[in-house]
């Protein structure tokens, strides 16, 4: 049972060279942020949670206009955007950015979002 704890030290190694916890927080809501702001502003897509209960990690919204959902897919799937389906009960879309999810790739979807 040595490689778990190989890839949690290269894990925390990792988290260390990027800033630490609080530099890697301030990169996870920097993405959240820019994600959520679009979600709230577009008037195509609704968050799936409440404000106040809303993950920085996986971001659940809603698309308002069906007709626009399979062109949405679409784009999605040309730009290698994977695994957005959202839950089999709930539907719509979900958005894992975890932290290995650099800014700019939250920033293609946001840009989709922006272009339906």
């Amino acid at each position: 049972a040595v490689f778990p704890v190989y890839v949690s030290m290269l894990t925390l190694q990792w988290l260390k060279d990027l800033g630490g916890v609080g530099a890697i927080e301030k990169k996870n809501n920097a993405k959240a942020e820019l994600l959520y702001d679009e979600i709230d502003n577009n008037p195509l897509f609704a968050g799936a949670a409440a404000k106040e209960d809303r993950s920085y990690m996986n971001v659940t919204f809603l698309i308002t206009d069906e007709s626009k959902k399979g062109k949405f897919d679409k784009l999605c799937k040309d730009a290698n955007i994977n695994g957005i389906k959202g839950h089999r009960s709930v539907g719509g879309y979900r958005a894992s950015i975890y932290n290995a999810m650099p800014i700019e790739s939250v920033q293609v979807l946001v840009d989709i979002m922006k272009g339906l």
